[in-house]
């Protein structure tokens, strides 16, 4: 019911912000691919909300503190959520070089371009990103991880369960039908999942999805031509150098697994 109910929240949440940007846009088709900064923010910060329905609803089924629910056995570590986050910063960072150099055909970029649309994206993502990376960690590492993983009692094939369901769950969600990008947010979710697990809180992947969408974001919307960056997770939208992407995710899992490990031997 958790996995079912978040995942519909998540979809009524953002078509009721869709027609309220329709509205407001005088639009005829305010579900058209046609992305702008209003919508944007809708999706931002339908995503936001649904997160913390979700953390709501899990904690009062399985009557446990919704605090628990999003670490164990610490409490909420700024410093970790810092350290995290500028490490995250540096590898996202390097990876979006190295897709610039070897495939720059590759994310859609057109040209470098600054007008008011550019700074209104630049705007609601530095704003609502937050929000939005948040409430999908708190909604898929938060609420669905733990939802699945208690299907099994055995505790190492419970958090496999969790981590594998909770990865397919945020690729489900992201509706690519195409096989690089599906494969990719699989890869992502997986990966957040083990630095949930690993870190024993939820700092690091929240960390490190903020640093990846606002950089991504930002690249895309300053190479847009001064346009909105379009938002196309059709079939053939993706390739190969999504790899790249998946080795940054697979290099943050590291550095979560060897600053975690290095703090244990310190205690």
């Amino acid at each position: 019911m958790v996995i079912i109910g978040s995942s519909l929240s998540i979809l009524i949440l953002q078509i009721l912000l869709y027609q309220i940007v329709g509205i407001i846009e005088g639009s005829d088709d305010p579900m058209s691919a046609a992305f702008t900064p209003l919508k944007f923010m809708a999706v931002n910060l339908s995503t936001g909300i649904a997160g913390v329905l979700a953390i709501l609803l899990l904690a009062w089924m399985a009557k446990v503190p919704w605090r628990s629910l999003i670490r164990s056995s610490r409490g909420f570590d700024t410093r970790r959520l810092v350290q995290y986050l500028v490490g995250a910063a540096l590898l996202v960072g390097a990876g979006l070089g190295v897709v610039a150099l070897v495939a720059p055909d590759a994310p859609g970029w057109t040209a470098f371009g600054i007008s008011s649309t550019t700074i209104l994206m630049l705007a609601v993502t530095v704003l609502t990103t937050p929000l939005q990376t948040t409430g999908e960690e708190l909604l898929f590492r938060g609420a669905v991880l733990p939802a699945a993983a208690s299907w099994v009692r055995a505790v190492r094939p419970a958090l496999a369960v969790g981590i594998i369901v909770s990865g397919i769950a945020f690729a489900l969600l992201h509706g690519s039908s195409d096989p690089w990008l599906f494969g990719y947010y699989t890869v992502f979710g997986i990966c957040t999942g083990l630095m949930m697990i690993i870190s024993r809180g939820i700092e690091a992947p929240v960390a490190f999805h903020l640093a990846n969408n606002v950089l991504a974001t930002t690249v895309n919307t300053l190479m847009a031509d001064g346009e909105a960056f379009p938002l196309d997770r059709s079939t053939d939208s993706g390739d190969a150098s999504l790899l790249i992407l998946a080795a940054v995710n697979i290099g943050m899992v590291l550095f979560v697994w060897l600053r975690e490990r290095r703090n244990r031997t310190k205690q």
